[in-house]
């Protein structure tokens, strides 16, 4: 077993902009999930903004990101990122998500998710939001 952390950044409409600079300056894999891949388009226009991204690459650079929905507040520079927990058990990921989120408000319960087997979303006492699952390879479709 085992789990990394990982930065993961929130934008708005130019995620796949992004990973794709990150990309080009550290190299790796781009992995996205659209909001349309995923079945969750809450709004049409953003169907094709990214739900869940990655870059990864062989040196050990990984960053996350996605397009936060405009059904959500967000401001540039505000919240700008979560702290992603990623594991390949569930049993692990979960006794984290109970320890952590004693005390934090829960914005999405650790539960089964279109794109992972877990997935949870809090923020801590703190103010930090932290985003736990348990991580699949992702093959598009």
């Amino acid at each position: 077993m085992s789990i990394n952390t990982v930065a993961h950044i929130n934008l708005r409409g130019n995620a796949r902009a992004a990973l794709d600079f990150y990309r080009s300056v550290f190299g790796g894999d781009l992995a996205a999930v659209t909001y349309a891949d995923a079945h969750n388009v809450q709004s049409p226009d953003e169907a094709d903004q990214v739900m869940w991204g990655q870059v990864t690459s062989a040196e050990g650079f990984q960053i996350m990101a996605y397009d936060v929905p405009s059904a959500r507040p967000w401001s540039q520079g505000e919240s700008p990122f979560f702290v992603s927990v990623r594991g390949s058990d569930a049993d692990e990921i979960t006794g984290y998500w109970k320890k952590l989120s004693e005390g934090s408000t829960v914005l999405v319960d650790l539960a089964p998710a279109g794109w992972a087997p877990l997935y949870g979303m809090l923020t801590d006492p703190f103010g930090v939001t932290w985003v736990l699952d348990v991580a699949v390879e992702y093959k598009p479709a």
